[in-house]
């Protein structure tokens, strides 16, 4: 019950503390706004709202018209963008007031004169357009990656201001381009094998998607010389191990008596004996079976180890990080067979022996099975060590 209670106290101190007026009283004028909107929108003559109404739109304008003014007489150009989000929220702030005009008050008519921004809004978009183009252009020419990125970033604000400002589809795309950092992943294989490439390739295939960052592409293929990367992943393969055939026999003997006929009960005289119904008495004879289970387990195992290395390329090349990899597949199969009388078995050993022995992988295949999970530790590394690739 303790807990009904106070849960109602917080629904309602909650509650309090979102009303229009207590969002008036702490300054936050839009969400006192829209808040009224609300409530007028439900009952259009609460005198209540209407005040909070009128007190915070006033407010809320007479702030943003002069944070305007201040910032177009301070004369940065980097001021435009918040001079249009600025005026953008005086337009939305207008529209919403809008949808419950006129309202009526102690004999008054509220009704805001409707002012049509457009104007400022377009000049103040092509500034700050033309401010993010400028800086942009300044920051492609500091020739690094980060100056390259942060263009990019810039044109993207170009274009979302004024869409065809000119060429700069082209920066977005040039600016994506020099500020993507590129890795290369290799294998090298320095066991004494030979591997067929579509080991290799198996190893190799992780979906790009998988790590592929807002700045960094991985390359899974041969080195492409056209393209210049800034990385070298070598996925070093140093050990590869296969166990012989494992063939283990174990074998054990199951016994059951079972009925063998009867024979007649006789007395002292050799006659048979009869129950009280008259009936010969017959007593069960038994004799013991038995059947011997052999049972076969087959074992191989692979192991691949190695180490993942990872070099910067530019401006020399250096190792950056250093991390060791391993994997291995297994391969297990159970089978029996029986010499004897089945019948002596328990219906586990019958449910075995219907199984069989099976020929064992080759070697390439048991790599071939180490692959996959070798793979996932390759991947694991690469999305651990990304911060090295940036």
């Amino acid at each position: 019950m303790k807990k009904i209670i106070y849960l109602f106290i917080a629904i309602f101190l909650v509650s309090g503390c979102g009303s229009s007026k207590k969002q008036l009283q702490k300054g936050n004028y839009d969400a006192a706004i829209l808040k009224a909107v609300k409530k007028l929108k439900k009952n259009h003559n609460s005198n209540k709202d209407i005040e909070v109404l009128d007190r915070s739109y006033m407010l809320a304008n007479e702030r943003d018209n002069d944070r305007i003014k201040y910032l177009k007489r301070e004369g940065k150009p980097e001021n435009w963008e918040e001079i249009v989000q600025t005026y953008e929220r005086l337009l939305r702030r207008q529209q919403a007031v809008r949808t419950v005009l006129p309202l009526e008050m102690d004999g008054r008519t509220i009704n805001y004169p409707q002012h049509d921004f457009d104007r400022e809004i377009i000049e103040a978009r092509h500034q700050a357009a033309s401010f993010f183009f400028s800086h942009g252009k300044k920051l492609m020419a500091n020739n690094n990656k980060g100056s390259y990125r942060q263009a990019h970033y810039e044109f993207l604000k170009v274009k979302q201001y004024w869409g065809d400002y000119e060429n700069i589809d082209a920066l977005i795309n040039e600016s994506k381009y020099l500020g993507m950092s590129r890795a290369i992943v290799t294998v090298e294989n320095y066991t004494q094998l030979n591997l067929p490439k579509e080991f290799t390739d198996q190893l190799l295939a992780v979906s790009p998607q998988d790590l592929d960052t807002e700045w960094l592409e991985f390359y899974y293929k041969d080195m492409d010389k056209s393209i210049s990367y800034d990385y070298h992943i070598k996925i070093n393969l140093r050990v590869i191990a296969v166990s012989p055939d494992d063939v283990q026999e174990t074998d054990r003997l199951e016994k059951k008596s079972i009925e063998d006929g009867f024979d007649y009960a006789l007395d002292a005289n050799g006659n048979v004996m009869k129950d009280t119904s008259g009936n010969d008495i017959k007593i069960v004879r038994y004799k013991e079976i038995s059947c011997s289970v052999i049972e076969t387990a087959q074992h191989k195992s692979a192991h691949i180890e190695g180490d993942v290395e990872i070099y910067e390329l530019e401006p020399v090349n250096k190792l950056l990080r250093k991390d060791p990899i391993g994997a291995d597949s297994y391969f297990e199969n159970f089978s029996a067979r029986a010499i004897g009388n089945t019948d002596a078995l328990s219906e586990e050993s019958k449910t075995m022996i219907e199984t069989k022995a099976v020929v064992f992988p080759t070697d390439d295949e048991m790599i071939f099975r180490c692959s996959e999970a070798l793979k996932g530790a390759i991947a694991g590394i690469l999305q651990q060590n990304k911060q090295f690739l940036f």
